[in-house]
């Protein structure tokens, strides 16, 4: 048991060591060494654990994909404010946590991740799901669409994780409460709207107001 607990350590150290270097290197800079040397483990000791880099990115990318999972599988009666609470909770993360940054960039290159449709698309299909749901309910504004609502909101975060690379202030609740203030009310009907906390509902940066304060 003692053994395999090291070997879980060991792959897992593996694991956030070449997304840290993905992250800031580059997939195509971060070499086997820099990421042994990183972990503090051997060449032979990750060889043991994934055959390649490409093996290795594919694990990068299967861990930030469950990463992602925990932020859109919170449950709530108000599918508006769970669309909302996710964004800050993807934010929040984009900004503390290299493997779900590494994650999002090796789905852009061919051949990097062979793990699905990559976490981008992953988020956009989850997006999609969530405002068709509240659509159904009734929660969106008259003559606005569901696409039209997750292109924004995909477009939105998509641009935040990138600007956030180089400037960490857009990785900020300010940054996406200034968003959510100004979609809300062009997205959600007016009985809906004023339920909502544009500035998230679980205190993730600092507690929100409703709307119609």
């Amino acid at each position: 048991m003692a053994k395999q607990e090291r070997a879980v350590r060991t792959r897992n150290a593996i694991i956030e060591s070449a997304a840290e270097l993905f992250d800031r290197e580059g997939f195509e800079t971060a070499s086997l060494s820099m990421i042994s040397a990183r972990a503090g483990v051997s060449s032979g000791a990750l060889h043991f654990h994934f055959a390649s880099k490409a093996d290795l990115a594919d694990a990068v990318g299967q861990a930030a994909a469950l990463r992602l999972g925990r932020i859109t599988s919170q449950d709530t009666t108000d599918t508006l404010q769970s669309l909302i609470d996710a964004t800050y909770a993807l934010v929040r993360a984009l900004g503390q946590d290299a493997v779900l940054r590494a994650g999002f960039d090796l789905g852009d290159g061919a051949g990097r991740m062979r793990s699905g449709a990559g976490l981008r698309r992953a988020w956009q299909e989850w997006v999609e799901q969530v405002l068709t749901k509240a659509d159904r309910e009734g929660a969106l504004a008259h003559g606005v669409s569901a696409q039209d609502a997750a292109a924004a909101v995909v477009a939105a975060t998509a641009g935040l994780e990138s600007l956030g690379r180089h400037d960490p202030r857009w990785l900020t609740a300010d940054a996406l409460t200034r968003f959510w203030r100004l979609l809300l009310p062009r997205v959600a009907g007016t009985a809906t709207l004023r339920t909502l906390r544009p500035s998230g509902s679980r205190g993730m940066w600092r507690g929100g107001e409703g709307m119609s304060a």
